[in-house]
């Protein structure tokens, strides 16, 4: 049985705190890109954008730049994981050499997505600094690598399943938890 963590209304105020804060951390939306990781993250990254873009109506047209990095060929676990296709990578004009990069993603576990999306954004340019923003952080680490931006943290057993749904791939917007000690 599925248990609901955060609804549609939590996710928009989450997407819009998130948007605050990496303005805030980044002094403005100057030289920022978004780089969502397929497939949810992706639609999370254009949604803190339009955010952003709503937030400074008078910053540069556009406010920031957003785009798509497929990590799925730079995964340490291919063998062991069901296989996805590839998405292919879509870098905003001007690439990311010297800009600000924010990662977004919807769920942080265990590190290796990131990871490898760290190995995808050496192949396509040197940013200038690297951060992460995630929908849910549900602990769990295999990497040393944290968030700086989280809009829930979601401390669970690795028994459980943390599902994201997003309108654009699901109908719904909804973040559920399913599984453990049942």
């Amino acid at each position: 049985m599925a248990r609901a963590v955060l609804s549609q209304a939590d996710i928009q105020r989450a997407l819009t705190r998130i948007s605050h804060e990496i303005l805030e951390s980044n002094r403005g939306s100057r030289d920022l890109v978004l780089l969502g990781i397929p497939t949810r993250g992706v639609f999370l990254a254009r949604r803190i954008a339009e955010t952003i873009a709503r937030i400074e109506p008078d910053a540069p047209e556009p406010a920031v730049l957003a785009g798509a990095v497929d990590v799925t060929m730079y995964r340490d676990d291919l063998g062991r994981t069901r296989t996805r296709t590839p998405s292919p990578t879509q870098l905003p004009p001007g690439g990311i050499d010297g800009k600000t990069v924010v990662l977004v993603d919807d769920v942080l576990y265990s590190g290796r997505t990131i990871r490898a999306a760290f190995d995808a954004l050496a192949d396509l340019g040197r940013a200038r600094a690297v951060r992460l923003a995630v929908l849910v952080d549900r602990g769990h680490r295999e990497f040393p690598i944290r968030a700086d931006f989280v809009g829930k943290n979601l401390p669970s057993s690795t028994r459980e399943r943390i599902n994201v749904r997003l309108v654009e791939t699901d109908g719904d917007d909804a973040v559920t938890i399913e599984g453990g000690d049942e």
